[in-house]
C-alpha cells in the first residue's frame, strides 16, 4: 500500500483541542466547569503554540529539505493550522459572550465592562489602580526601529493607540502598558449594586481605564490587548555528548528569550497599528493569531466561583484502597497478591504509603524510582530523603528533558542529592517515560523485592485530574525484569538477558506489539476470531498504523479509544472498515494505557506508559506491563468495555474531525467515568 489514509498529527491534535473546547458548550456540563474547559482548552493552544507552531516555522525557515515526513509540507501544514485556529477563536469568542456571560448573569455574576460602570465602581477600581497594580505596569512609548521593548512569553499588553492633545492630526502615536496578570488577580470583585450580585471585571479593563492618566498629554484613539508567545523546545533530545545538565540549564534560560512563535492580538485591532506591531516586533503573517478582547484565557482556571457549589461538578471523592490503607503491612498485602488500582477514583494514599512505610521499614535496604513528572511538594520526595537517613539506599533516575518539568526535576534532583539520594539523570538521545518504582527488603536473611508499575507519574497533584492505573506487585516474572530495568538506567550497560514479561522500549517493546498484532492476524487468517482493544493518548506512528490498516483487511476488529492525537482514519473501505475509533473527553483526565489482544480466547491484556507515536516507540524507554491477575484482567475489561458504551462524552473519531457525539442506544445513558467511580465504589465495600 503505497499511500495510505493518515491524517497529520497536529491537524489531529487540533481536532483533540476542539473537544475539550466542545465541554465548554455542552449544556450538561455545569456553568463554571465550562469556564474550567476554556482555560484547559486555551492552556493546551499556548503550549501547542510553543512547540509545535515554533517548530513548523523552523521548518519553513530551513527549507523543506529539513522536514522528517515529506507527504506534508511545513508550509501547508502551518496554513493549515492557522486557519484551524482562526475558527476555533471565533468560536470560543462567541461561546463565552453569547452563552458563558449571560448564564452568568442568571446566576448572579455580572462581568462588568467599563462603559457599563457607576461612580462608585469607578472610583474603586481607580483606587485599586493606584495601590495595587500601578507599579506593575511598565508603560513604554513606542518608536519605530529605536524603541523595541521585548515581550516577556506569554504576558498580555495592553497595546494603545494615541494622539497628542497638542498636535491632533499629526502622526498617531503608540503604546504598551504591561497587564500583570500574575502579579495580580485577573478578575477583581467590585462594589455590587445588588446585594444578590456578584460583580467583576477584568484587570485588564482597570489597564484601560488606567491609561487616560498613564498618558495624560494624548487622546485615547484605541486600545487593544497582545500576547506573544515563545518558541519553547530546547532541542537537546538527539544530545549524545558533553554535560546534559549544563545543557538544560541553558536551555532553559534560552527559553524565557525564544523566537516569537505566536503574536495574539485583538481581532478588532485597526491593521495599521497590527502592520506597525509586526515592523516593530518582527513577525510575520504565519505568526499572527486573532483573538477576542482578553487574552490568556488560561486565567479562567482563577474564575471566582463565590461559593456557588450548584455550579461545579458534584464532588467525587477519592475512594480508599482498604486493602492497601487498612492494612498494618502494606508489603504483606502485596506479597500475598498482586494489588491494582485506577487512580483518581481511587485514592492515591495506597501509593504514597508504600514509599512511607518503606521509608521507615527497619527491613528495608534499597529504595529505588523513576522520576518524570513530580509535584512542586511531594510526600513521596520527602519519602526518599527520609529513608536516606534511616540508613536505606536510595536511587532516583530523573528525567530532566520532560517538557515544561525540566527545571522543576533539576530543582528535586538536586534536593534529593543533598539528602544523599544517588540521583541518575537523563540518558542522551533518549527520554525515560516509564513509570517504575522497586523496594528491597532483606527479611530472616532472604531478599524480597516489591515493585510499582503505573500508566502515571509519581505526582500527587495529577493523580487527582488523570485517570490512571496503579499495579504493586510481587510476582517474580515482574519484580526480576524491573530491577534489569533500573540496573540498565543506572549503570547504562545493557542487560544480558532479554526481557521475556515486560516491553521495553529499545529492546523488545516494538517486536512484542508487532507480534501481538500479527498474532490477530494469524488467527483471522485461519478463521478464528480476531480482535484488538487499544486505548490510547496519542496514535501517530505510521508502520504500526500500516500494521493496523493490515489487520483490519484481514478480519481483525479493532476498536480504538485515543483521548488526543488519531492519525489513523477509522472506517475507510477495504482499509479500515473493521476499525472504529472513540475519544472521550470528560472531568478527568484520561491518561490510562490499555491494550487488548483476543489471542484466540486467552486474551493477553496489558497497561503501558506507551502510546504509539514514533517518538514512544523509538526515542524512549517505555515499559509494556502484562497483567496476569484474572480478577485484575476481569477489572480492566469491565472498565474498557464501559468506556466503549459511553453515549454521553465519547466522540466518534472519522476523517471530517468533526467530533460528533456518541449517542448509540440513546434509552440507557452511559458516562463512563462516572459509572467507573460507582464500580470502584462499591467493589470497596465489598
Amino acid at each position: 500500500m503505497s499511500v495510505i489514509p493518515y491524517i497529520q498529527r497536529d491537524i489531529s491534535w487540533l481536532a483533540f483541542n476542539y473537544r475539550v473546547l466542545q465541554e465548554a458548550k455542552d449544556p450538561s456540563v455545569p456553568l463554571l466547569e465550562k469556564i474550567k474547559f476554556l482555560a484547559i482548552y486555551s492552556s493546551n493552544l499556548d503550549e501547542f503554540f510553543r512547540v509545535r507552531v515554533a517548530n513548523h516555522r523552523n521548518l519553513v525557515r530551513a527549507g523543506k529539505k529539513t522536514q522528517r515526513d515529506l507527504s506534508f509540507s511545513p508550509e501547508e501544514v502551518l496554513k493549515q493550522v492557522l486557519n484551524i485556529v482562526n475558527e476555533q477563536q471565533y468560536e470560543f469568542s462567541e461561546i463565552f459572550e453569547k452563552h458563558i456571560t449571560p448564564a452568568l448573569i442568571k446566576e448572579g455574576i455580572v462581568i462588568r465592562k467599563l462603559k457599563k460602570l457607576n461612580q462608585e465602581q469607578l472610583e474603586f477600581i481607580y483606587k485599586f489602580y493606584e495601590d495595587s497594580v500601578q507599579p506593575f505596569v511598565q508603560p513604554v512609548i513606542l518608536n519605530g526601529n529605536k524603541v523595541k521593548p521585548f515581550l516577556n512569553n506569554a504576558r498580555i499588553y495592553l497595546a494603545l493607540h494615541l494622539q497628542d492633545k497638542e498636535t491632533p492630526k499629526g502622526d498617531p502615536t503608540y503604546a504598551l502598558l504591561l497587564i500583570p496578570s500574575q502579579e495580580v488577580s485577573r478578575f477583581i470583585e467590585l462594589p455590587s449594586r445588588s446585594k444578590n450580585q456578584h460583580e467583576i471585571i477584568f484587570l485588564d479593563e482597570i489597564i484601560r481605564y488606567a491609561a487616560q492618566f498613564i498618558f495624560p498629554g494624548y487622546d485615547i484613539m484605541g486600545s487593544y490587548s497582545i500576547k506573544l508567545t515563545r518558541d519553547a523546545e530546547l532541542y537537546i533530545d538527539d544530545e549524545f555528548s558533553g554535560n546534559l545538565m549544563a545543557k538544560v540549564k541553558k536551555s532553559l534560560a534560552k527559553r524565557k528569550v525564544g523566537p516569537a512563535s505566536r503574536l495574539v492580538y485583538d481581532r478588532k485591532m485597526p491593521k495599521h497599528f497590527l502592520a506597525y506591531l509586526m515592523k516593530v516586533f518582527n513577525i510575520s503573517s504565519y505568526d499572527l493569531s486573532p483573538e477576542g478582547r482578553q487574552h490568556n484565557n488560561s486565567d479562567f482556571f482563577t474564575f471566582p466561583s463565590f461559593g456557588k457549589k450548584n455550579l461545579k461538578d458534584k464532588d467525587l471523592p477519592p475512594l480508599p484502597f482498604k486493602p492497601l490503607e487498612k492494612t498494618k503491612s502494606v508489603f504483606d498485602k502485596i506479597k500475598q497478591k498482586d494489588q491494582f488500582l485506577f487512580y483518581p477514583y481511587h485514592s492515591y494514599e495506597s501509593t504514597i504509603r508504600f514509599f512511607e512505610d518503606a521509608a521507615i521499614d527497619p527491613q528495608v535496604t534499597h529504595i529505588k524510582i523513576i522520576q518524570y513528572r513530580v509535584a512542586k511538594k511531594s510526600r513521596i520526595m520527602e519519602a526518599l530523603m527520609l529513608a536516606v537517613k534511616n540508613g536505606k539506599q536510595v536511587s532516583a533516575f530523573i528525567e530532566i528533558k520532560a517538557r515544561f518539568d525540566e527545571e522543576a526535576n533539576l530543582q528535586w534532583g538536586e534536593k534529593l542529592e543533598e539528602a544523599g539520594v544517588k540521583v541518575n539523570y537523563s540518558m542522551p538521545g533518549l527520554k525515560v517515560h516509564s513509570k517504575l518504582a522497586i523496594v528491597r527488603k532483606i527479611v530472616e536473611g532472604v531478599p524480597e523485592i516489591y515493585v510499582y508499575l503505573s500508566t502515571g507519574n509519581f505526582h500527587e497533584k495529577t493523580a487527582n485530574l488523570y485517570t490512571d492505573f496503579g499495579l504493586f506487585t510481587y510476582n517474580t516474572k515482574l519484580t526480576a525484569e524491573s530491577m534489569r530495568l533500573f540496573t540498565y538506567l543506572e549503570t547504562k550497560i545493557k542487560p544480558s538477558k532479554p526481557f521475556q514479561h515486560l516491553g521495553v522500549g529499545q529492546f523488545n517493546l516494538n517486536v512484542m506489539l508487532n507480534d501481538l498484532i500479527k498474532n490477530e492476524i494469524k488467527n483471522a487468517e485461519a478463521g478464528k476470531k480476531a480482535s484488538i482493544i487499544l486505548k490510547l493518548n496519542s496514535l501517530q506512528d505510521r508502520e504500526i498504523i500500516k500494521l493496523l490498516y493490515k489487520a483490519s483487511q484481514k478480519g481483525v476488529r479493532i476498536k480504538l479509544i485515543v483521548r488526543g492525537i488519531c492519525s489513523l482514519v477509522p472506517g475507510v473501505k477495504g482499509i479500515s472498515d473493521n476499525i472504529t475509533c472513540i475519544s472521550i473527553i470528560d472531568r478527568f483526565l484520561e491518561h490510562a494505557r490499555v491494550y487488548i489482544f483476543r489471542n484466540d480466547g486467552k486474551e493477553k491484556i496489558f497497561m503501558s506508559s506507551a502510546d504509539w507515536m514514533t517518538r514512544n516507540l523509538y526515542h524512549r524507554i517505555e515499559t509494556i506491563v502484562p497483567i496476569y491477575d484474572t480478577d485484575h484482567k476481569s477489572f480492566i475489561k469491565r472498565i474498557i468495555k464501559i468506556q466503549l458504551r459511553d453515549n454521553q462524552k465519547s466522540r466518534i473519531i472519522d476523517a471530517k474531525k468533526t467530533n460528533k457525539y456518541s449517542h448509540e442506544n440513546p434509552d440507557l445513558m452511559v458516562r463512563s467515568q462516572i459509572e467507573t467511580y460507582y464500580i470502584c465504589k462499591r467493589e470497596g465495600e465489598k
